[in-house]
């Protein structure tokens, strides 16, 4: 799978996603680190990758639109906060949530529970 890594988020989860064998940047290696967040999705959505971020305005940008990509990953309240310990939830779990990410959607990992809702998110689930 192919990421984008938020400002949000440590360019360490980057190096742990590409030493999994994964296609990740963050987005200080594209020059992006000051972009919004639209310019941030459309990016994303350009070069098909993922988001991975701790900022919930990704969920409001995408229920403003109507569509089915980017798909975006967000680490909230009590998740872990260390990148080491963010990048081992993520991996450990991309097995199950692949095909999710792959048709169009919001991954929400808690402290205690993992969300998904499908793209498009309309406004009465936007996280």
């Amino acid at each position: 799978m192919k990421f984008l890594i938020d400002n949000a988020l440590s360019p360490r989860i980057a190096d742990a996603l590409r030493q999994a064998g994964h296609d990740a940047v963050h987005v200080r290696d594209l020059d992006l680190q000051a972009a919004d967040d639209s310019a941030i999705l459309e990016r994303a959505a350009s070069e098909d990758r993922v988001v991975v971020s701790a900022d919930t305005d990704f969920g409001t940008l995408l229920s403003l639109g109507s569509g089915h990509e980017p798909s975006v990953i967000l680490f909230r309240g009590n998740s872990p906060h260390s990148p080491q310990r963010q990048s081992a939830l993520l991996l450990a779990n991309l097995p199950a949530l692949e095909g999710d990410l792959a048709a169009g959607c919001v991954v929400v990992f808690e402290a205690a529970r993992i969300r998904i809702r499908r793209l498009p998110v309309d406004e009465e689930s936007t996280e």
